[in-house]
């Protein structure tokens, strides 16, 4: 009883810091053994404790948004890891299924009426929700106003791209970042204010229509499409094809540009599941099927704490080398000092580890649990204290010195980065080397560097050519996009996409950017206090004011394009592989879109083009298209039918 307890205590921490406030005390790993482990507890006792979150559907609704009462309850899916479980399903009710993917996101109750959004909810306690419609309407891809004219009342998960991310996580500060895509997407449908979840791109997939006039959840799902929703793609399948299906998309998973943690079967059947009822939490047409997780063991050599160049000292596991899903793996992100403490970790520990929906590797569980490694008091780098402050994603570790060489390094290698000045050849080693000898102090020495010339030809892993190659890299980045220059300053909250809407609104032009009022940055689209408060606390820093001063003669912005003619327009491509003809695929994206075109993380039967320079690759995408008789066209086949 004891065990339970603690069990219950455990878990409803968990969930709480989660559908609260989008944190993460605990593994997903860790928080579903535990689960199965109270359950088991539960079936054997006979006994359940109040509280228990085996009988809760969701999450106690504790935000400041209004209330809802959903009409029909939202119950929460049983769930396995046995595809074998998945076939008796179909088998014992002689029935055909629809398998579709299970989207790692935040489940939303939508209605419509006389072809207008009237309602979005997220699914809350399963009996209560939070009304969302404000954020609803600035979704992606939801369309306000529908043909039909009736009621109508769908299902569907929001979700944020794997893309997406990281260009938010890239634009906030280290307290403020999320975890995973899941995470972010909660927090973010959840704000009060809608202008934050306008600019971090949510979509939405109806999984389920209550009102369509079918016989069939699929034959509703194809008519939902017919309207305008974008849908989560499935399968049709049997008993003797469900185990076929599974292992296909299983193979396709590391090609979604969603998280996805399963699968979800269902019976075609409308009629059928309604005559089949549901238990006090499990609807009884419906289950779901967790990946099993493919884990292994390994033992714990040490745990790096890397600082970055915000100051935010980030916990590494690193262990022997794995083998996990096709891959060698030596290393996990431990994410905060919260997840850190709770695995109770110390050098020479048997760990197991997996790759958390078979993409990201993780520590699931400490089977030695020695606790000898402790959380550091000092930053490794330069000896300054670190702090532990209370942040997003739990508790965080920070560097208190703002003049910590880790910071240094890191920051100026975020500023000859790719989407910054794009320097190349310049790697975050190379700059660490030039730090060490003091030729690097801030961005404006990058440009001093040719005074250094003669020594630098003299260092380890240097010569004549690989200087000057690295000389005429420097001098090229002389010529740059205004928005790639201030996405590389660092400025917290401004990524190269804001900084973009923040160049378009000043002309392009750096002079106005600088002396711009918070009011007036407030202006901007998509931005709110926080991102013009940031802004503004830049450009007033006496340091950060002295070295634009610096480096701004010796930069020459390159000229604002004018809008493309909308030659893409309608048109949906996908990109993947290695690229020649463009710097990289966020220039041949800022192509298509400009052109008037979409860009999407994974090909469905809505894209147009699959751009790929190897054809005959096997890749899961190549494989996709095929299918789906999706064109796969070559960089230069794009040239040629787009821009000649």
């Amino acid at each position: 009883m004891e065990r339970m307890k603690e069990l219950i205590s455990q878990l409803n921490t968990a969930a709480q810091a989660y559908y609260g406030g989008g944190a993460t005390v605990m593994s997903d790993y860790e928080y579903d053994r535990l689960y199965d482990e109270l359950s088991a507890l539960e079936q054997e006792t006979g006994v359940i404790i109040s509280g228990s979150p085996t009988r809760r559907v969701g999450y106690e609704v504790l935000s400041g948004l209004n209330k809802i009462r959903h009409e029909q309850p939202m119950l929460s899916l049983d769930k396995t890891k046995e595809t074998e479980r998945l076939a008796s399903f179909l088998r014992e009710a002689e029935a055909a299924g629809m398998i579709s993917w299970k989207m790692d996101g935040l489940t939303v109750a939508l209605r419509y009426n006389n072809g207008e959004l009237i309602q979005a909810a997220t699914r809350g306690n399963g009996e209560i929700g939070e009304d969302i419609t404000h954020n609803a309407r600035v979704f992606k891809n939801l369309p306000l106003k529908i043909s039909y004219t009736g009621e109508l009342r769908l299902r569907g998960e929001a979700v944020i791209t794997f893309d997406e991310f990281e260009r938010i996580n890239s634009q906030l500060p280290p307290e403020a970042q999320y975890k995973n895509p899941r995470n972010l997407c909660s927090g973010t449908v959840r704000q009060l204010n809608s202008e934050v979840v306008a600019a971090r791109n949510v979509k939405l997939f109806v999984f389920a229509v209550l009102d369509a006039p079918f016989d069939k959840k699929s034959e509703c799902l194809e008519w939902a499409r017919g309207l305008g929703f974008d849908t989560a793609d499935y399968r049709l399948v049997t008993s003797d094809t469900v185990a076929t299906a599974v292992e296909e998309m299983k193979n396709e998973v590391s090609g979604n540009a969603y998280a996805t943690d399963g699968l979800v079967l269902t019976y075609d059947s409308i009629e059928f599941s309604k005559n089949l009822g549901a238990t006090s939490k499990f609807p009884k047409d419906s289950i779901a099927f967790k990946w099993a997780d493919e884990l292994a063991a390994t033992r714990l050599t040490e745990v790096q704490w890397n600082t970055s160049r915000t100051g935010l000292i980030n916990p590494v596991a690193v262990f022997e080398p794995v083998e996990l899903e096709g891959t060698t793996v030596k290393q996990a992100s431990l994410h905060n000092v919260s997840i850190f403490e709770s695995l109770r970790l110390g050098r020479g520990d048997e760990i197991t580890v997996y790759k958390a929906n078979m993409i990201i590797p993780q520590v699931a569980e400490n089977l030695t649990k020695s606790g000898m490694e402790e959380v550091p008091a000092r930053c490794g780098v330069c000896g300054f204290d670190a702090e532990i402050i209370q942040a997003n994603e739990g508790r965080a570790l920070y560097c208190t010195n703002p003049n910590c060489r880790a910071r240094l390094i890191s920051s100026l290698g975020h500023f000859v980065s790719r989407n910054a000045m794009n320097i190349e050849g310049f790697s975050e080693a190379t700059i660490e080397k030039f730090v060490e000898r003091g030729f690097l102090g801030n961005y404006c020495d990058i440009y001093r560097l040719g005074d250094h010339a003669e020594q630098i030809k003299q260092m380890d892993g240097f010569g004549e050519k690989s200087v000057e190659n690295l000389l005429a890299a420097i001098e090229q980045s002389r010529s740059v996009g205004l928005p790639n220059f201030i996405h590389a300053l660092g400025i917290n909250h401004v990524g190269l996409a804001n900084a973009r809407l923040l160049c378009n609104y000043f002309g392009h032009d750096i002079s106005r950017i600088r002396a711009a009022a918070e009011e007036e940055l407030l202006e901007v689209a998509g931005f709110g206090e926080v991102i013009a408060r940031s802004l503004r606390k830049y450009f007033n820093d006496p340091k950060s004011a002295e070295l634009l001063d610096t480096v701004l003669p010796i930069l020459k912005f390159e000229a604002q394009t004018e809008k493309a003619e909308q030659v893409l327009a309608g048109l949906i491509f996908v990109i993947t592989g290695e690229l020649s003809r463009f710097k990289n695929r966020d220039e041949l994206r800022e192509y298509i879109e400009n052109a008037g075109g979409k860009v999407s993380g994974s090909v469905s039967g809505k894209t147009s083009y699959l751009i790929n320079n190897d054809a005959n690759s096997p890749s899961s995408k190549n494989k996709k298209a095929a299918e789906l008789g999706v064109e796969v066209i070559t960089e230069d086949e794009f040239r040629q039918k787009f821009m000649e």
